[in-house]
């Protein structure tokens, strides 16, 4: 793409209605005070232009990050790999987009038939972009918001139904903007601020939020800790009694993605002598109908030790519930104890410590893949010392978009302007805090366009304005590598180590290499 494209971009950025706050308009009146007044009040702008002048003509072309490619937290050589293990919802099971709108449809069901809500809830149509997974809800207080790795608070995140929270009124109700470490409900206590972070969340947060417009717009009062647990119970409700998956084995194809290359992944691995293994929480005659129809009759064949309704996270912490082989003709369970475990046979329940006994897996040498950061991936890595992958579905189309000219050439002046916030406000002057105030304000405008480049309300599920989400730090704690899709394997050779990119600390000093816009 041509350069002059690029410079175009950045002059909408200044001029654009929709983008750049009336301020900013104030800071060209402020700009011409400052010409006409003196040489030393006008430095500041000079500077401004130069670095601006200078970004335009250097900016080429954007940096493109491959979609499909694995990311590495930690060094993870797979020479080293010999056993592969699987979570199957969401991560060898690829569903597609109207799954969402089915769990919002029978979420809706189940709250007007069994909680008696009003029969109106049903006409609301599910919004699929309205939330980003890793939002967290504050049961006491009915908001939808985004932590970052700090617990703070992102401005401009904060919803109550599907209104907006102004930050004066979010400061006021939190005293501030960060949340306290005992008010999250995730590993400590049970506190009111629930992340709602599987990839069955978003249609939860949108029908919780519909309900609560629903009930103001009409008048209703409401105790917002009911009615996030009644919609909690809904939603987990058509997973638990099977409804859901009934709905989905009796249109299968309409739900699952066939062509996901998951057989070819398992063949490869099988031939290469790989050992492979399943652990799910779903049921053998679901997990049965999905695998036969992306992999074929067959499919067992090609995993070792096949695990199902395994009650992850307990899975990897409880030591006392052992293992049932289940029958499939009879959909039966044994009743005999379950000494070892062998290709073939199917088994439920059980715990990672019989596991580990009957089949001598442990450590550095096992990478187990999952959707769920927590039920999946969190205890195996810090109890058990397995290497791990996160399946991140909505990655590939977060890399689409920061892959973007106008997304990229964003970052770049975002963050040369906040080079030159932090030198000027060295300048004690009057006329220098106007100037210093006039960008701080452009870099809220910047802040706020490069968010709706990928959702409108809650922007990037990887990143607040300046931070990491609290989704991405729990992301690159639990996780060794992540990926949108585990068949993105196949792109690369079995004996390939992924290595982490060599991040800067603020105290060190700045002699990587710097490619434009390929922070997210």
């Amino acid at each position: 793409m041509e350069m002059q494209t690029g410079c175009k971009i950045i002059r909408r950025f200044l001029s654009s209605k929709n983008i750049i706050h009336k301020s900013v308009k104030q800071c060209i009146a402020l700009q011409r005070f400052f010409s006409n007044n003196g040489a030393q009040k006008a430095d500041w702008w000079e500077i401004y232009h130069r670095q601006k002048k200078s970004m335009e003509e250097s900016f080429k072309e954007p940096v493109q990050i491959n979609p499909d490619a694995i990311f590495a937290n930690n060094e993870t050589p797979l020479g080293e790999i010999d056993i592969y293990g699987f979570d199957y919802d969401y991560t060898l099971a690829y569903y597609k987009p109207e799954l969402h709108h089915l769990i919002f449809k029978l979420g809706q069901e189940a709250l007007v038939q069994k909680h008696k809500y009003p029969t109106e809830l049903i006409d609301i149509e599910y919004c699929p972009d309205f939330a980003v997974r890793g939002c967290h809800y504050d049961v006491r207080k009915g908001l939808l918001l985004k932590l970052d790795s700090f617990h703070n608070i992102q401005l401009g995140t904060v919803y109550r139904g599907t209104k907006a929270l102004s930050d004066e009124a979010v400061k006021t109700l939190y005293e501030g903007t960060h949340v306290s470490l005992v008010d999250m409900n995730t590993f400590y206590g049970t506190g009111p601020m629930y992340q709602l972070v599987d990839l069955f969340a978003p249609p939860e947060m949108t029908l919780l939020c519909n309900i609560t417009d629903f009930f103001m717009e009409n008048g209703i009062p409401y105790d917002p800790e009911y009615v996030f647990h009644d919609v909690r119970s809904a939603v987990q409700g058509v997973h638990n009694s099977g409804q859901l998956h009934s709905q989905i084995m009796s249109d299968i194809e309409r739900y699952l993605d066939k062509e996901s290359g998951i057989s070819l992944l398992l063949e490869t691995l099988a031939k290469q002598r790989k050992q492979l293994f399943l652990i799910t929480n779903s049921g053998f005659p679901f997990v049965d109908a999905g695998m036969k129809f992306m992999v074929g009759d067959n499919w067992r064949d090609l995993f070792d030790v096949i695990i199902t309704k395994a009650r992850k996270p307990k899975f990897f912490n409880e030591s006392k519930r052992p293992f049932r082989i289940y029958d499939p003709d009879t959909q039966n369970e044994s009743y005999d104890r379950v000494l070892k475990l062998s290709k073939g046979k199917i088994y439920q329940q059980g715990n990672y410590y019989m596991l580990q006994n009957m089949t001598g897996w442990c450590g550095f040498n096992v990478l187990y893949f999952g959707d769920h950061v927590y039920s999946d991936l969190a205890d195996p890595s810090l109890k058990h010392g397995w290497r791990t992958g996160a399946i991140i579905p909505e990655l590939e189309a977060e890399i689409t978009k920061s892959n973007s000219l106008e997304y990229q050439l964003a970052v770049k002046w975002l963050c040369t302007l906040q080079d030159l916030i932090e030198n000027a406000q060295m300048d004690r002057a009057q006329d220098t805090s106007e100037i210093r105030q006039c960008w701080l304000d452009e870099r809220r405008d910047l802040r706020n366009y490069t968010k709706s480049l990928f959702n409108a309300r809650f922007g990037s599920i990887f990143r607040t304005y300046h931070n990491p989400t609290y989704f991405t730090r729990r992301l690159a704690r639990f996780a060794d590598v992540y990926t949108s899709n585990v068949t993105n394997l196949l792109n690369y050779p079995i004996n390939h180590t992924f290595y982490p990119r060599r991040t800067e600390l603020p105290h060190e000093p700045h002699v990587l290499s710097t490619s434009h816009g390929t922070s997210a």
